[in-house]
């Protein structure tokens, strides 16, 4: 197993975090870097997808000038000019 270095600050916050879920360092540090890799992973493919969708609609035609846009979020805000 190879070592990964971790600074004091964090290595109490690991202890704390595993103390309070009744687990061992490692074990806390493995659920707690799974979840927060699945979470990246999550927010990663919705990224993507967005940015699929965005792309059809402007091949689509359903899109509009930002200029517009902006008009209205100023006008709906009172946003100055």
């Amino acid at each position: 197993m190879e070592m990964v270095p971790i600074s004091p600050e964090r290595k109490a916050q690991l202890d704390d975090y595993a103390q309070r879920h009744g687990q061992d360092a490692a074990t806390a540090l493995d659920d707690v870097l799974a979840e927060a890799l699945e979470w990246e992973r999550q927010d990663y493919n919705e990224t993507v997808e967005a940015v699929r969708e965005a792309y059809e609609d402007v091949k689509a035609g359903r899109t509009r000038p930002a200029a517009e846009f902006l008009d209205e979020l100023r006008a709906k805000n009172g946003f100055p000019r």
